[in-house]
């Protein structure tokens, strides 16, 4: 990852991950829930930690960081995410903007945590390093990424996007560059933190059908994107063929997924 200016991506961002964001908090954003659970527990996560969710989508983790007793506060590109966010914790605060120039003081919280988000971020250093800022000293970050590519089923669902999506610009990272250790640790130097643990958490996913399945793989942002440029019936085609090793007899469908945290401090 680099920390050379880019663009910022909320605006880009807000469309594709808020198009579908129904089916993703209904049947995608909970196949993670364990890893949300495992992350707060290794955190220590508590009734009194001022809490920051960046990326938050639609709320799950800090619904769950909430129901701990944490103050929660949430930041996402897209409105349609933040609406469904409010629902579930009406008593914390979302606001919709941008990673990379978050709308809060210098050392404000106590933990900071991106679940799958910063990597999204027009400029994924400056994103980090803006939790870093917000994050008070000797307080939290965390980062949560893909587990390594090559020891789970998922990957095989993901990389079926690559071909249906515009080129990406010359050097752009892939989906599981901060998987490898050694480059998620370089990442949080980079930021300057303080990189401690790293943690994977092996989950399954679970459809009860195609339809399901389908509707939830859909909803991710990635997936919205590459029906802009490739057409809905191209994509469902292709996830379809990826997901049919994982069909089990009664028509469900379970694929092992796993991804990878780690934990700085500020």
């Amino acid at each position: 990852m680099t920390s050379e200016p880019r663009p910022r991506t909320a605006a880009v961002n807000a469309p594709l991950w808020g198009s579908r964001a129904r089916d993703w908090a209904d049947l995608q954003e909970g196949q993670c829930r364990p890893v949300y659970l495992a992350a707060y527990e290794r955190l220590g996560l508590s009734a009194g930690c001022d809490h920051l969710d960046v990326g938050c989508g639609a709320g799950m983790a800090a619904q769950l960081a909430a129901e701990r007793g944490a103050s929660v506060r949430g930041l996402d590109a897209s409105p349609n995410m933040l609406a469904i966010a409010q629902e579930r914790v009406p008593t914390a605060e979302f606001l919709e903007g941008d990673l990379e120039v978050l709308p809060y003081a210098d050392d404000r919280f106590d933990l900071v945590t991106g679940f799958n988000s910063f990597q999204y971020a027009g400029n994924p250093g400056i994103a980090l390093g803006e939790a870093k800022r917000v994050t008070r000293p000797g307080g939290q970050v965390l980062i949560m990424t893909w587990g390594e590519p090559e020891e789970m089923e998922a990957a095989s669902v993901v990389r079926t996007f690559g071909p249906l999506l515009p080129p990406p610009p010359p050097g752009a990272p892939g989906p599981f560059a901060l998987s490898d250790e050694v480059a998620l640790r370089a990442f949080a130097t980079g930021a300057g933190l303080e990189p401690l643990e790293v943690f994977d958490v092996p989950l399954l996913w679970h459809y009860a059908n195609l339809s399901t399945a389908l509707r939830a793989q859909l909803s991710a942002g990635v997936a919205v994107r590459a029906i802009n440029h490739s057409g809905e019936e191209a994509v469902q085609t292709a996830i379809s063929r990826a997901m049919e090793p994982y069909r089990q007899p009664d028509g469900s469908y379970t694929i092992g997924a796993s991804f990878r945290c780690l934990t700085a401090r500020a």
